[in-house]
């Protein structure tokens, strides 16, 4: 009996029908409306061909599968090569370089301080912003090698030989020493086990090699909870000298070319944030440089502390925009009940609402990089930003988590299978309330700046009054808030509610005067006049809901 074998015939219910084809092929710039708009207010408009450019290759459909595939084949750390020697790489699929590569060629890690232009912290926040759309876990060295600037000046001799190499838009991944590289990357490793937030309960000691003091060599010994990014170049650190808690430079390798004693003991197994390897190290006789005064570490490494916590802001920002992006893209090809997601007006509701948050989001953002350019020069700039920056990192971190949950319930079980986009946002979203302090730490920071500083409280409530008599009620919020500010016994028992209402008011203060009608009266109906549910999707009825949408629109 001879036996035949049939190809089977495709079955007839497998035809794909009423799916959402991919977002790609896009340009991140020139489809965000409100980050355009934030850019030429804020000063960045000199550099909206870079960031044109630089939105055309993040939005190229190869970008998109390399940010995929960089969360699904994840770093692995070699503690030892095949011999038996010590090496401390960690390992990337080129996907996680490709990504990089871009990010640098374009500027994101040290734009602001390699142009002289005003607006330049400007520009390079547009940048983090959009790399976030795409892949936030990649954002993260950039960050860190972005905000070390400041700190490292405090140190003449020390950011004479780092920052040059900083200051590169080539991007050198190779495993060797800094000084025959391109390019290179900076991390920081401040928490242990025992202390987290609680830096002072730092254990890690540090003993001069010579005279020691700002500048001197040290020997470290310590264990750190927490370093992101450990195959960067040079990590900024905090360590015990008799004189207290201090910052230290801790290069890869040696001055000599040898490499140093930093052991990478075990990558986290993070919830998300996949692509950027997070790990325990160990210090054990390892040579480092003080940077800025002895056992004033804090004060020093807050530096570039405050600068990824703007990031942070930044980041929370583009993780939101990308959900909104997703959500309204696939209520726009998706059909139920007869017509497009987008036509039913409940499902209109809630796209409207999300879109809100995010608009409202780039606006603080963006205003708060205004204020670390011109911050520099001003120092009204200044103190707004040293508030305003806690507020933000608070308040949009908190943000993002519950829209990004609301975002993936726009695709139904689509959005719940971690095939697609929508898994990697709901795993990242919640990151940025804990990186760089909790919302605890951020709170308790705003309550430290108004008692210490007075004047920074000047400087907000004169930012809020800016928008005056644009709107009744954000009026009367702005007064409520300003009553909220008043020093009281229960205060940080409070200080949730009085940042909550800081960061409306800002964001409100910003939609008042520069937002389209419909933005500006659904973001002050809904957030400021009280007229809004528990849930997204709760706009009140009356409002241009189809308006603030396709400003959201990116395709």
């Amino acid at each position: 009996m001879t036996t035949r074998f049939h190809t089977p015939s495709p079955l007839a219910s497998h035809r794909v029908e009423n799916q959402t084809p991919p977002l790609e092929d896009y340009n991140l710039f020139d489809t965000n409306r409100a980050l355009q708009d934030a850019v030429e207010r804020e000063g960045g408009a000199f550099a909206v061909e870079t960031l044109r450019a630089y939105g055309e290759e993040m939005g190229r459909a190869e970008t998109i599968e390399a940010a995929r595939v960089a969360n699904t084949v994840l770093p692995v750390l070699h503690t030892h090569d095949r011999f038996g020697h010590r090496i401390d790489e960690v390992e990337f699929h080129p996907a996680y370089h490709q990504l990089m590569s871009l990010a640098v060629k374009h500027g994101n890690h040290a734009f602001a301080w390699m142009r002289k232009e005003p607006g330049a912290h400007v520009a390079r926040a547009a940048m983090a912003m959009m790399h976030s759309v795409v892949e936030p876990a990649t954002q993260c060295p950039l960050t860190m090698t972005h905000s070390v600037i400041p700190s490292l000046r405090n140190q003449p001799e020390v950011a004479d030989v780092w920052e040059p190499r900083v200051l590169t838009n080539v991007y050198d991944p190779d495993h060797r020493p800094a000084g025959e590289k391109k390019g290179v990357t900076f991390g920081m490793a401040m928490t242990e086990k025992q202390g987290g937030s609680d830096v002072r309960a730092n254990t890690t000691r540090a003993v001069p090699q010579g005279k020691g003091g700002p500048g001197g060599e040290y020997r470290l010994t310590g264990h750190k909870w927490f370093c992101s990014a450990p195959m960067c170049d040079a990590f900024l650190t905090l360590a015990q000298t008799d004189k207290g808690l201090s910052c230290f430079l801790v290069p890869r390798f040696l001055p000599d070319g040898t490499k140093n004693n930093f052991f990478v003991q075990r990558l986290k197994n993070k919830i998300g944030n996949k692509a950027n390897a997070s790990s325990e190290i160990e210090y054990k006789d390892t040579w480092a440089q003080m940077v800025g005064p002895e056992g004033r570490g804090v004060p020093t490494i807050i530096e570039m502390v405050h600068h990824t916590r703007l990031d942070v802001a930044l980041g929370a920002s583009g993780v939101m925009r990308s959900a909104v992006e997703q959500a309204i893209h696939h209520a726009d090809h998706r059909r139920a009940f007869g017509k497009r997601l987008v036509e039913q007006p409940l499902m209109k509701n809630v796209l409207a609402d999300l879109a809100l948050e995010v608009e409202a989001a780039i606006a603080l953002s963006m205003r708060l990089a205004r204020a670390f350019d011109s911050g520099r020069t001003d120092e009204g700039e200044h103190l707004f930003a040293r508030l305003g920056t806690a507020i933000a990192k608070y308040w949009l971190s908190k943000r993002g988590t519950n829209l990004v949950t609301e975002a993936l319930e726009c695709h139904g079980g689509n959005g719940y299978v971690d095939d697609g986009i929508m898994a990697r946002l709901y795993k990242e979203a919640p990151l940025g309330s804990i990186w760089e302090g909790s919302g605890n730490v951020q709170c308790l920071d705003v309550l430290r700046a108004m008692h210490k500083t007075p004047a920074v409280v000047e400087a907000l409530v004169g930012e809020l009054e800016k928008a005056r008599g644009g709107d009744d009620r954000y009026d009367a919020f702005l007064d409520r808030t300003k009553a909220l500010l008043k020093p009281s016994a229960d205060l940080e028992v409070r200080a949730r509610r009085l940042v909550e209402h800081l960061a409306l008011a800002l964001s409100g203060a910003m939609l008042v005067q520069h937002a389209p009608t419909a933005v500006k009266d659904a973001f002050c109906a809904s957030r400021l006049g009280g007229d809004w549910g528990h849930e997204y999707g709760t706009l009140p009825a009356g409002l241009d809901l189809d308006a603030v949408i396709d400003r959201a629109r990116a395709a």
